[in-house]
């Protein structure tokens, strides 16, 4: 179980990691902050493309770095905090829920809702994830 304290500190490294977003055609700024099984902490920001099929979601950039530094098999995701700059609601896209599903199969999920920090695990969000 993540403890009250551990989820608004997610929550605000993903506030600070949205700081760090390029988002020059959307303007709508996304950071988020995953928590791994081992504790160590990993954040990332939206990056938009002129040719918006490349543009990565925040939940992906921190899963990817956590990738990138350990290893794929080392990354076991327990929670992911999202946040974006418009206080709109945003819960993690399809393929942010797919690779969340891939690292994180147990993990829980906060996210902007209508007027308050939503909770679900990755389950709730898709049920039915792809898998080999």
């Amino acid at each position: 179980m993540i403890s009250p304290e551990l989820k608004e500190r997610l929550l605000k490294l993903a506030r600070e990691a949205q700081q760090n977003a390029y988002a020059p055609y959307s303007k709508f700024r996304v950071g988020a902050a995953i928590l791994l099984d081992n504790g160590e902490i990993f954040t990332g920001c939206n990056v938009e493309n002129a040719s918006y099929g490349l543009t990565n979601c925040a939940e992906r950039s921190a899963i990817f770095a956590a990738v990138s530094k350990l290893g794929g098999a080392k990354v076991r995701v327990a929670g992911v905090a999202v946040v974006n700059d418009h206080d709109a609601p945003c819960s993690p896209c399809g393929a942010c829920r797919q690779v969340i599903a891939e690292f994180g199969p147990e993990a829980v999920i906060w996210y902007q809702g209508r007027n308050m920090i939503q909770q679900s695990t990755i389950r709730e969000l898709l049920p039915e994830c792809f898998s080999l």
